[in-house]
């Protein structure tokens, strides 16, 4: 079975909520869920389709709450 590589990008100037690291937070989507990681501790939140468009309004793409 091949595994699909999963396009990763980091977040300019954001802050893990966690351990406070600067620049630290990637952004990437996980079978349809948007997902932020923190490469330095393991600090990981999730966040499903639905709940983008319910918060979203205008040009907001994600809406995370760190």
């Amino acid at each position: 079975m091949s595994r699909v590589r999963v396009k990763k990008r980091f977040v300019a100037g954001a802050k893990c909520p966690k351990c406070q690291a600067q620049d630290s937070i990637v952004l990437f989507k996980d079978q349809g869920v948007e997902t932020v990681e923190c490469v330095e501790c393991d600090y990981r939140e999730q966040q499903a389709e639905a709940e983008v468009a319910k918060q979203a309004t205008g040009d907001v793409i994600g809406v995370f709450k760190p």
